[in-house]
C-alpha cells in the first residue's frame, strides 16, 4: 500500500504518472499564491457563504490582502504566530486567508476554549497578534496580552474590529512564508501538543483527496463543520483551489443544512457520523431533497455499519468513510466509484504510503499500528523533541498510535482501535489523562480512569470511573470539568467502583470500564 499505487488512483491520475512527479503536483506552491491564481480566474465566482454572509472568490481575495497588509503594518512578520479564536463566520476566514497572505502562520482553536486551556496556547506558541470573539477576548484580558487584537464579529475593548484592518493597503502573497499553520493536538499525558503543517503538507493533503473524489468548479459543498478544525477548513481549502462553491453553517441543524443542500443544488456534503445520526433521527427526512449530493463523506470518528446503511437509504449512496489526522491531515479513503464498504476506511489517498507495524503478538492477521510516510505529514511536534522522536521514525515514518487490519483480498484499511486511547466523541478528540488531572482535584476522589464509551449518537462518549473517598456528588464532579475544559471533553457520565480494573503491572484495563459503563458499573 505506498505510493497512491491502488489501481483506482492510477486509473484517475493517468497511468504514466510517477510518485515523485506526483509530489511535485500535490505540493507546488504556497495556499496564498494557489487562491490568488483561482480568484484571478473565477473572481466573480460565488465562492462562500456562511450563515448568509457571502463572498466571490475575487472579494475574498481581496479582503485576504487587506487583512495582510494590516498585519503587516503592525508588524506581523513571516512565521510569526496569528491566533484565530471566534465561532464559524466568513469574518473568521478572511482572517485566516489574511494570515496565510501576510506569511505568517495561523493558530486556529475552538472558540469555547476555557481560560486555562487557552492560556496554555498563549505561553507555548506565544501568538504576535489575535482575531477574536468578545469571549475570547475577556479569557486574553484574563490569562495574557497579545500585541495586537482584532474583534471579529464586532468592536472589542482596547483593539479595531475586522473592518478596520480591511481599509489597510492590499498586499500580494508572500513568496516565502512560515508555516501555514500550528495546529494543536492534546496528548496522553494531557498537555496540548503543537503541529506546524507547511503549505506542501496542507496542500498535498487536499490535493490528494481532491483528486480521489473528483472534485471541480462546479461542485457546491455544504457542511456544518466547525472552520476552527481542519476537517471544516479542509472544505475551504477544497473551494478556493477549485473555483468552487461552499455554503457553510455556524451550528447543525437537520432541517437547515438540509434546506440548504436543496436549495444551493449541493453536490458534496461534510459531515461527521454524529450528524449523519441526527439527519437520520430527524423527523423531516423523508421528505427532504437530497438528489444533488454525488458524494457524502464521513470523518473524523468511526461511521457504524450500522448507521451507514440507514443513511444510505436516506442518502441513496453509502458514505463515503475516510481516515486522518491532525499531523498528517487526509490519508485514507474508499473509492468514489465503490465498492464502499461500511466499517473499513479504504486505500491511502494520492501521495500517502501506508504500511502496519507488526503486532505484539506477531499474527499479521491481527494487524498493527498504522503507519503514515508522504508530504501531507508533519515533520515534527512544536518545541517538542521527544514527543516527535517517539512519533517520527528516522525514514519519515509516522506512527499515529491507531491500530488497523488491511484485507488480504482488496487491501482496504480497517481501523481496529486506538493505542494512544484516544476517545473521538461528536467527531472531536478527546485525551482521557487531561479529563483526569481536572477530576483528580475533586477532594472526593481517590482514583479516577476516562475512558470512551461506544454511543450510537456521539460514536463514543465521555465516561468517568471514579473510585471515591467519602460520598460523592457525580454532578458537582461534571460541573467541574465544564469550568476547566470544553463542553465536549467533559463526561457525560459518572460511574462509581469500588476498584479500577488494573493489570499486574497496575495499569488501568480501559477495555473493561467500557463493559462497566454497559452494566452500571455493578
Amino acid at each position: 500500500m505506498a505510493d497512491a499505487d491502488h489501481a483506482a488512483w492510477r486509473r484517475h491520475l493517468g497511468e504514466d504518472v510517477e510518485p515523485a512527479a506526483l509530489r511535485e503536483r500535490l505540493t507546488a506552491g504556497t495556499l496564498s499564491a494557489c487562491f490568488a491564481a483561482t480568484a484571478a480566474e473565477r473572481g466573480d465566482a460565488p465562492a462562500l457563504e456562511v450563515d448568509g454572509a457571502a463572498a466571490s472568490h475575487g472579494e475574498l481575495d481581496d479582503r485576504a490582502a487587506r487583512v495582510a497588509g494590516f498585519l503587516r503594518g503592525r508588524g506581523v512578520a513571516r512565521g510569526d504566530r496569528v491566533l484565530l479564536c471566534a465561532p464559524t463566520s466568513l469574518e473568521l476566514v478572511v482572517a485566516y486567508l489574511g494570515t496565510l497572505r501576510a506569511g505568517a502562520t495561523a493558530m486556529p482553536c475552538d472558540a469555547a476554549l476555557t481560560a486555562d486551556e487557552l492560556a496554555h496556547l498563549l505561553g507555548d506558541a506565544r501568538p504576535a497578534a489575535a482575531f477574536v470573539a468578545r469571549d475570547a477576548r475577556e479569557h486574553l484580558d484574563r490569562v495574557g496580552r497579545v500585541t495586537t487584537v482584532v474583534a471579529i464579529g464586532g468592536p472589542g475593548d482596547g483593539g479595531p474590529a475586522l473592518a478596520d484592518a480591511l481599509e489597510a493597503r492590499a498586499i500580494a502573497p508572500e513568496p516565502d512564508p512560515g508555516p501555514a499553520m500550528l495546529a494543536y493536538t492534546s496528548g496522553t499525558t494531557g498537555r496540548p501538543k503543537g503541529v506546524p503543517l507547511t503549505h506542501a503538507n496542507v496542500l498535498a493533503s487536499i490535493r490528494g483527496a481532491m483528486l480521489a473524489w473528483r472534485w471541480t468548479a462546479d461542485d457546491v459543498l455544504v457542511h456544518a463543520l466547525p472552520l476552527s478544525h481542519q476537517h471544516g477548513l479542509s472544505g475551504v481549502h477544497a473551494t478556493l483551489l477549485a473555483g468552487s462553491r461552499a455554503v457553510v453553517a455556524g451550528r447543525f441543524e437537520p432541517a437547515v443544512l438540509c434546506d440548504a443542500i436543496a436549495a444551493r443544488r449541493a453536490t458534496v456534503l461534510f459531515a461527521v457520523p454524529a450528524m449523519y445520526e441526527r439527519l437520520d433521527e430527524w423527523e423531516g427526512i423523508a421528505g427532504a431533497d437530497l438528489s444533488s449530493l454525488r458524494l457524502a463523506v464521513s470523518g473524523s470518528a468511526p461511521l457504524s455499519p450500522a448507521l451507514a446503511e440507514r443513511i444510505a437509504a436516506r442518502l441513496g449512496q453509502v458514505p463515503l468513510e475516510r481516515y486522518g489526522s491532525t499531523e498528517a491531515g487526509l490519508d485514507v479513503s474508499n473509492l468514489y466509484d465503490g465498492p464502499r464498504r461500511p466499517g473499513r476506511v479504504g486505500w491511502p489517498l494520492p501521495g500517502i504510503e501506508l504500511r502496519l507495524a507488526a503486532s505484539e503478538s506477531g499474527d499479521e492477521a491481527s494487524g498493527g499500528e498504522i503507519l503514515l510516510r508522504g508530504p501531507q505529514v508533519f515533520g515534527g511536534y512544536w518545541h517538542r523533541p521527544e514527543a516527535t522522536a517517539e512519533a517520527l521514525s528516522e525514514d519519515g515514518w509516522f506512527r499515529t498510535g491507531d491500530l488497523g487490519r488491511v484485507d488480504a483480498q482488496d487491501g482496504s484499511l480497517e481501523i481496529t482501535g486506538r493505542s494512544k486511547e484516544l476517545i473521538i466523541s461528536g467527531g472531536l478528540n478527546v485525551y482521557p489523562r487531561e479529563v483526569e488531572i481536572v477530576l483528580e482535584e475533586h477532594p472526593a476522589v481517590e482514583r479516577v480512569a476516562v475512558a470512551g464509551v461506544p454511543s450510537e449518537r456521539w460514536g463514543e462518549e465521555v465516561v468517568a470511573f471514579v473510585v471515591a473517598d467519602g460520598d460523592l456528588d457525580a454532578e458537582a464532579l461534571i460541573a467541574l470539568c465544564r469550568e476547566r475544559l470544553s463542553a465536549y471533553k467533559c463526561p457525560k457520565r459518572v460511574v462509581v467502583l469500588d476498584e479500577l480494573p488494573v493489570n499486574r503491572m497496575g495499569k488501568v484495563r480501559r477495555d473493561a470500564l467500557a463493559t462497566m459503563a454497559g452494566d452500571g458499573g455493578d
